[in-house]
Order: structure tokens, then sequence, then C-alpha cells
């Protein structure tokens, strides 16, 4: 078996469609005008992962975690995609609001976001507090709004290893 077959191994056992909640955080955002969370939906579908909907929530920490606690409860959801409020601002809550819900953080997933990031649009990378973990039986991605950062993460990172890290998900139920 050559390395690169070793490397992509662990997929054989991966989920072919992962169910995806998309909620995007935004105090100003409506589903007609959230360009970052229509994006997200197009690409997971493209790649054959199921859109369960998508959800628009305020920049509020209880309102966040509700909407994820609720993600995480709902027959049919293998995974939970949010975009938004990652910065560094004070209304940017959402990786303050998800990460005390996972049961397991998955660091490289920020660190690498923010390497490829970086080739991308330079320091200001360091700004992104992109998250995911496990919880529940279900995978957590929290990604910044904007388009081009959506399109990066999903495109590099989350539909590569969507259908593995769904599989490791139910694993530590």
């Amino acid at each position: 078996m050559s390395e690169r077959a070793g490397l992509h191994q662990h997929r054989q056992s991966a989920r072919a469609a992962v169910p995806t909640l998309v909620v995007t955080v935004s105090d100003t955002r409506t589903l007609e005008t959230d360009s970052g969370g229509a994006l997200a939906a197009e690409l997971l579908a493209g790649a054959g992962h199921p859109l369960v909907r998508r959800e628009i929530v305020k920049d509020e920490p209880a309102a966040i975690a509700d909407v994820v606690r609720r993600g995480l409860a709902e027959d049919g959801v293998g995974a939970l995609l949010l975009t938004g409020g990652t910065g560094v601002a004070p209304r940017d809550v959402t990786p303050d609001a998800v990460e005390p819900l996972l049961e397991r953080v998955i660091p490289g997933f920020g660190e690498i976001f923010r390497a490829l990031s970086y080739e991308e649009i330079g320091s200001a990378a360091l700004l992104s507090r992109a998250l995911a973990g496990i919880a529940a039986g279900r995978v957590v991605f929290v990604l910044p709004g904007s388009r081009g950062a959506v399109r990066l993460g999903l495109e590099k990172l989350v539909l590569p290893e969507l259908g593995h890290l769904a599989a490791e998900a139910l694993k530590t139920r």
C-alpha cells in the first residue's frame, strides 16, 4: 500500500452522507441575506450531505448554546456547522458559547484553518477563533461567516473529513 493510500485509509469507515444543520450567528443577517450560510448549504449538498435546515441566531451566548443543544438532541442530525461570531470583537461569542458544550475539541481544525487562512489573508488570520469538536455523537464546526472563510473551511477541511468525523463521533456515545 502506498503511503498516500494509507493516509486516506481512515475514510473507509466514513459515512457517505451526513445530514447537517447550518446555523448562522448574526444580529443583522436573514436567510435571504446570509450568503455564507447559503454557500455552506450549497457545498454540503454538492458533496452529498443533506441539509437538515438553515437557521439564523442572534450573537447572544444563550441563544447560540440553545440552538446547539437543540441540534445535538435532534434525531437525524449528524453534524452542526455554525458560521459567524468567531472574531475577537465583544459581540463575537460563538466559540465561547459552543466550546463548553463539546465533549472533545479537535484542536487541529482551528490550527489548520488559521494556517490556510494565512495563505489567503495574511496576519488577519490570527483573529479567527474557528473551532471543531464532538458532542452527543455529532461533529460540530464553527467557522467565520464570510463566503471566503466558509468556502475555505468546507472545501479544505470539513468536506474531506466530515464522513469520517461523523463516524468517529458516533463511537463516543
